[in-house]
């Protein structure tokens, strides 16, 4: 069971002071309601991150809108901004509901990241934007960009040239590399994708052939990340993007949440006290439904609970928000062998910077096996035809997993939360799934 003292404690130790550890090692599921989730007010207190910073994510990406269209015409339709459509999913609910004989109230939505455009995945958010600020910036300090520019210049070859003197590190299970390989490469950067074991083959393959370079590793994706920072240090003209404790990556995330407020307007869906809103996030490291999870309650506030769900042998951010010791332990220290087939969520550590900025805003974690991911991602495809991948799967049992442990919700901040279903919304976040080559599923 992995080292016999932790932290300085037996896992007896652990076991006896947090109950579901016991369960986490055994790697069964589990439904784990934060303790330390308060109001919003009370939680933003302690946070430095706000609405301004937000903001300014936004405005960034409209600038670089012009640029995107040109670089990607598949986002000419949307004029260069990089979003997800908003669905209801009717048919899966019905299917869910029959097999895990329980009740979905309401609406059912999936919020399908997993087409976004260039990147097919929620690193598409977070990933594209963290490059184009560093563009952004290295272009301004070199005289060579004004923020009122048409950034569409950039694309000309003397500014792919320029950027060619600059190289953009990154460490990945797969899709925060897809992401930032991709826009990197089609900018001008020289890119190194520093890749787990647990990355796919195809992924290693699509990046290789957009001319970003890969580094794979026979270890995690913790080492990769490590390995990758290393290199970068070595080089001053190198940029290491870091995924554990980024926070532009954070706020290109948080992005999102304004633009689903406005899809939810179009389907004329109210959220407020008595329609309050779930949303279920698939979580690796952290930094994509962290980001999104901290935009949704900026704007939503008390009125939508966030849920983080991770395959039962890669429940990192559980473990760490768990024990309040965040990055300072890892899955493995309790003889979990990180291995599952959600290989988007396959990290044995968490980020600190997320669990610590979360931890009175995240209302829960929970975990899943593969069998019911690979379940989920076979009846999606047959009821709703959407392609997704395994580890996007996580978020569409969250309604489930709420219904089935709805006595839980016992506390103040849960208030007449059970009368008020009846109204509420649940969105699953789906966060790949779209450029999976079809003979991998």
């Amino acid at each position: 069971m992995g080292n016999e003292f932790i932290c300085g404690k037996s896992i007896n130790a652990w076991i006896k002071e947090y109950p579901i550890i016991k369960d986490l090692v055994d790697t069964k599921e589990v439904f784990w309601l934060n303790k330390k989730y308060t109001n919003f007010e009370k939680a933003m207190n302690k946070i430095s991150l706000g609405e301004d910073d937000v903001k300014d994510a936004e405005d960034r990406l409209l600038r670089f809108a012009p640029l995107i269209a040109k670089l990607f015409p598949e986002t000419e339709k949307l004029n260069g901004i990089i979003e997800s459509p908003l669905i209801e999913i009717s048919k899966m609910r019905s299917k869910m509901e029959t097999i895990f004989n329980t009740t979905i109230p309401n609406k059912l939505l999936l919020k399908c990241d997993s087409h976004l455009a260039i990147a097919g995945s929620i690193k598409a958010r977070g990933g594209i934007y963290e490059v184009l600020k560093h563009a952004e910036t290295i272009a301004m300090e070199n005289d060579l960009l004004h923020i009122e520019d048409d950034y569409s210049k950039l694309s000309e070859k003397k500014y792919r040239d320029f950027f060619s003197k600059y190289t953009i590190q990154v460490g990945s299970t797969g899709n925060l590399g897809l992401s930032i390989g991709i826009t990197s490469a089609k900018i001008g950067f020289n890119v190194i994708v520093h890749m787990s074991k647990d990355a796919k083959q195809w992924k290693k393959d699509l990046l290789r052939s957009k001319g970003v370079t890969v580094m794979e590793y026979e270890s995690d994706y913790s080492k990769a990340v490590e390995e990758g920072r290393k290199l970068s240090n070595k080089n001053p003209n190198s940029y290491f993007i870091d995924d554990e404790n980024s926070k532009d990556l954070f706020l290109g995330y948080s992005v999102a949440a304004g633009r689903l407020k406005k899809q939810l307007e179009k389907m004329n869906i109210v959220v407020d006290s008595d329609h309050p809103l779930f949303v279920y996030l698939p979580c690796g490291v952290g930094g994509g439904p962290g980001g999104v999870a901290f935009g949704l309650k900026l704007i939503f506030k008390d009125n939508v609970h966030c849920f983080f769900a991770e395959p039962t042998h890669s429940p990192c951010m559980l473990m760490g928000m768990y024990t309040e010791m965040h990055q300072n332990v890892c899955v493995q220290d309790f003889g979990i062998d990180n291995i599952t087939a959600a290989d988007g969520l396959a990290v044995g550590r968490p980020s600190g910077f997320v669990g610590k900025t979360l931890e009175e805003l995240l209302s829960g974690i929970y975990t899943i096996d593969d069998e019911k991911l690979h379940s989920l991602l076979k009846n999606i495809r047959t009821e709703e035809n959407i392609k997704l991948e395994p580890s996007a799967c996580a978020g569409l049992i969250g309604p489930v997993k709420l219904m089935q442990n709805i006595n839980s919700l016992k506390s103040p901040l849960y208030k007449d939360i059970t009368t008020k279903l009846p109204n509420s919304i649940h969105i699953c976040w789906a966060t790949g799934g779209s450029l999976v080559p079809e003979n991998t599923l």
